[in-house]
């Protein structure tokens, strides 16, 4: 149930705080006070679409906030699967709008608004003034029918659900597996192709980088043994090289080591030097050995860089990731020759799946003709009750050419509103205010089926009066006695029936307009039922009529709730 509504700077409502109460909640007020202003607002809190610029001129965001009271523990438990605490057997559903982004709340717990959504719908489901018009579709009316259908049903739907999601799956399976037999042997001989060209490359690990170092070296080798020859020129083919002056050095300081220690490291450091040099001169030596090579050996050394670089090109950028695919290929290859006795077993998968399909579906199409019967008898004589003179209701359900996720039925409602008409399409027939009216018969059949505890209904009154306003009022009372009812209504009748009624204004203060809210009590109500019957003008006769219309809505209100005990 929603205890309070909080509204915060949202269009013309600077602040409003509603504690609503069990049973038919009634908001009344004059046109363009605001009463819509209210759905907006608790709409917006539960993820729904804004409809323009909706923050209070001057301010910097806009708030609004549900308490909703949870008691039922298995409302509870679907809500801890939601990972959704309902502790103190409630929660808190927000939303602060900000210009160009949104921030949802629930327990002051960031969520996403697909997240709010997946909450709130269990808690409280909102008739706007166009939902009728879905009535329309016969896609609503199959889920008018699920839901009247009961747990048993949603259970073998969602069987059917599951059981089409595998049957989609093997079908695609079958279908990856229907490969032509002439292009089967393309992909096997392209595939064999590329395997052999990867297998006979042999290729090794870090191999492209040392044969492209080795090509780079062969392709520069004329620079480098000049070098290596000008070097070692340098350090020992004549008398001023490096070699013979370090020799010379080192001779000097061992003549004269007899005389003093303290050359003796000077002594030691270059006959250091003289081996590293002795070092340097024969790995130069070694490296120009190494520079000789044929003009063959270069051809090879070319030949193997191109061929590894091309197959890196074709299959990969490195070894890894070539041997990575030649696996993905072999792979295929297998699943290739594997090909009929895989599509054998797959077919076999995939007509058990039909067949399962199948089974689920026609079990569910049993139950929805089961309960089309019980629909169709509590529908007709709820439409009755609503000042329908004559009403010849059905609930056809037909088969579709192939089972879907929601089984293989299709459901429309019939109707004639005239005796001597036969029955047609509820979309052919009934009017915008008919309908108003058959979706409020539907949503009182529906209240001891669905677990919603709040329902909201958004001027479900417009375009009737009269005698037909006072059997809405009745049958939003019902509804009222088993549900939490929110009813934003312009009929005094409808009104009447309030067990809270709360009273809605527009007032301009200083510079700017404010919608007021606020809870009426017993005399309060029969003034604002008065400004309904009256208009602009309250006469003492008009103001009795409200009088009068409160006390019978009372008697009307306890003789049926001692009947329903």
């Amino acid at each position: 149930m929603l205890l309070n509504l909080h509204v915060k700077n949202f269009a013309l409502i600077e602040e409003a705080d509603i504690d609503l109460g069990e049973g038919l909640n009634i908001l009344t007020g004059e046109t363009g006070a605001g009463k819509s202003l209210l759905i907006d607002a608790v709409n917006a809190a539960l993820g729904g679409r804004l409809r323009g610029d909706v923050i209070r001129s001057g301010c910097e965001s806009a708030y609004t906030e549900l308490v909703f009271s949870v008691p039922e523990e298995e409302k509870k438990e679907k809500l801890a699967q939601m990972d959704v605490s309902t502790e103190y057997d409630c929660i808190v559903v927000s939303r602060k709008i900000l210009p160009g982004r949104s921030i949802h709340k629930i327990n002051d717990e960031t969520v996403t608004s697909a997240k709010v959504r997946q909450v709130t719908s269990l808690l409280l489901d909102i008739h706007g003034q166009h939902e009728h018009q879905s009535l329309m579709r016969k896609e609503k009316h199959l889920e008018i029918l699920d839901q009247y259908g009961g747990k048993e049903l949603e259970t073998v739907r969602a069987e059917v659900g599951e059981a089409y999601r595998e049957f989609q799956r093997t079908r695609e399976e079958l279908k990856e597996l229907s490969v032509d037999p002439e292009e089967r042997m393309r992909q096997l001989d392209f595939l064999e192709f590329e395997i052999q060209e990867i297998e006979e490359t042999d290729m090794k690990p870090g191999e492209t980088e040392e044969v492209a170092a080795r090509y780079k070296t062969m392709q520069n080798s004329q620079k480098l043994g000049q070098a290596c020859g000008e070097v070692l020129r340098l350090l020992e083919e004549d008398e001023t090289s490096v070699s013979e002056q370090i020799a010379r050095a080192s001779r000097e300081l061992s003549g004269v080591l007899r005389f003093s220690e303290g050359l003796s490291s000077a002594a030691g450091q270059l006959a250091e030097i003289e081996d590293m040099v002795s070092g340097l001169v024969r790995d130069l030596e070694a490296y120009q050995e190494d520079l000789s090579f044929s003009p063959e050996e270069f051809r090879e050394t070319e030949d193997r860089l191109d061929q590894l670089q091309r197959l890196e090109s074709k299959y990969g950028g490195s070894y890894e990731q070539i041997m990575k695919s030649l696996e993905e290929k072999k792979e295929k290859r297998d699943k290739l020759l594997e090909l009929d006795l895989r599509r054998e077993k797959a077919e076999a998968k995939y007509e058990q799946a039909r067949i399962r399909l199948k089974e689920c579906a026609d079990r569910l199409s049993g139950l929805r003709k089961k309960a089309s019967t019980g629909l169709a008898e509590q529908l007709s004589a709820a439409i009755r009750e609503l000042n329908f003179p004559y009403v010849d209701f059905s609930v056809a359900v037909g088969t579709l050419p192939e089972p879907g996720r929601g089984g293989q039925d299709e459901v429309e409602f019939l109707i004639s509103l005239n005796p001597g008409e036969p029955v047609r399409s509820l979309s052919r027939v009934a009017s915008g205010g008919e309908l108003s009216r058959i979706m409020l018969a539907i949503k009182s059949v529906l209240a001891d089926k669905d677990e919603i505890p709040t329902l909201i209904f958004d001027e479900i009154d417009t375009g009737i009066s009269g005698r037909t306003a006072q059997k809405i009022a009745e049958k939003l009372d019902l509804i009222g006695r088993h549900r939490q009812v929110i009813c934003i209504t312009h009929l005094p009748q409808i009104a009447s029936m309030a067990d809270h009624h709360f009273g809605i204004r527009k007032a301009s203060e200083e510079s700017h307009t404010i919608t007021h809210i606020e809870a009426l009590n017993e005399n309060a109500s029969i003034d604002e039922l008065a400004r309904l019957l009256g208009g602009a003008e309250i006469t003492e006769a008009v103001y009795q009529n409200a009088v009068e219309m409160k006390h019978l809505a009372g008697k009307i209100k306890r003789d049926g709730r001692r009947s329903g005990e």
